[in-house]
């Protein structure tokens, strides 16, 4: 369910009301404590490289594997209070082996079905490779029946992060990194058409951006491509995950396919006092038209940790002369979407 985004000045009396109550962030708030404001991180546990889906009113979240999932899903009803629901994909496709599943994002295909695109270790090459699995609802259980995955470049260095994109007209797109720094070799942003039914590429992949900029460093990855007020953005992180140079930047297309051009002002969402290494973003449009960005962030001295590791951030992009600007990392309380 969407809210209403409340007066500043009704947000701060709420506050003031609230007399420093210890509530914990993200958590689910009851019938006597319900207030439309949070604080971030929405989710305080590891959950690196989000990806999201809203259904019925319900928003999915799915995060590379942990101990317990190969693709560990949150649920929501307002992208602030998140529950853990399962594992959306509980085997990989038998072209893979288990563990090491990244960057899983979800679109709807036809028929009733949902599309989960992901990352896996391919027994064949060694290398990651990208496959993808079909579920009849967004919680899955999600089945990869392929004998080999759908993207894997294994001589440059394998396929990660797949972004899938769903155009104005229904056509479906698949971008994604290749893995060129795990072999000393440049990173590319690839893009490719896929086939009506999602499951294939139609078309050969075309290179749209490369890691030239000194922001970027061995890596550029993590792609995903927006649609907003009838242009193109093409959203991706950069530097290393595990440090606090990683950061996220945007370029502008003329079309899926490109030509594309990187903003000179990028990166547009970088560490703070509050939050290292903010990245893998995720932008979600709501059904009011408002844009929020989800991405994962290392809290500040804890960069590399295990726990909590990449917790799950929230906070609004605003469009200024056609360019996004994203209003954090926020640490200080905001209204709830």
């Amino acid at each position: 369910m969407v809210r209403r985004l409340l007066p500043s000045l009704a947000v701060a009396a709420l506050l003031a009301l609230l007399g420093g109550c210890d509530a914990t962030a993200g958590s689910a708030p009851t019938s006597e404590d319900k207030v439309d404001a949070f604080t971030n991180p929405v989710y305080a546990e590891n959950f690196p490289d989000p990806g999201a889906l809203l259904v019925d009113g319900t928003w999915y979240a799915y995060g590379t594997n942990g101990p317990a999932a190969n693709v560990p899903i949150l649920t929501s009803p307002d992208l602030v209070h998140w529950t853990p629901a399962g594992d959306a994909l509980p085997q990989v496709g038998t072209w893979a082996e288990r563990g090491n599943t990244w960057a899983p994002e979800v679109i709807e295909g036809p028929g009733g079905t949902y599309l989960l695109y992901y990352t896996a270790r391919s027994t064949a090459t060694g290398r990651q490779c990208v496959g993808v699995a079909v579920a009849r609802a967004p919680g899955g259980p999600f089945t990869d029946e392929a004998d080999e995955p759908l993207v894997c470049q294994a001589g440059e260095g394998g396929s990660i992060d797949a972004g899938p994109y769903l155009d104005e007209s229904g056509g479906r797109w698949l971008y994604w990194k290749n893995d060129g720094n795990a072999i000393g070799q440049p990173t590319y942003l690839y893009g490719a058409r896929l086939s009506a039914d999602g499951r294939s590429l139609d078309g050969e992949p075309t290179r749209l951006l490369r890691n030239d900029a000194e922001w970027e460093a061995h890596v550029i990855e993590a792609p995903q491509m927006v649609r907003h007020d009838g242009k193109l953005y093409l959203f991706y992180s950069a530097n290393a995950f595990d440090a606090d140079a990683y950061a996220l930047g945007y370029a502008t297309c003329d079309g899926p396919l490109g030509p594309c051009r990187k903003a000179a002002e990028n990166p547009i969402l970088r560490s703070s006092a509050a939050a290292a290494g903010p990245g893998h973003g995720f932008l979600v449009t709501l059904p009011d038209g408002a844009t929020w960005m989800l991405y994962h962030a290392w809290p500040d001295g804890a960069v590399g940790s295990v726990a909590p590791g990449r917790q799950l951030w929230l906070d609004r992009v605003e469009w200024v002369a056609g360019r996004p600007v994203v209003k954090g990392p926020t640490a200080q309380p905001q209204p709830v979407p």
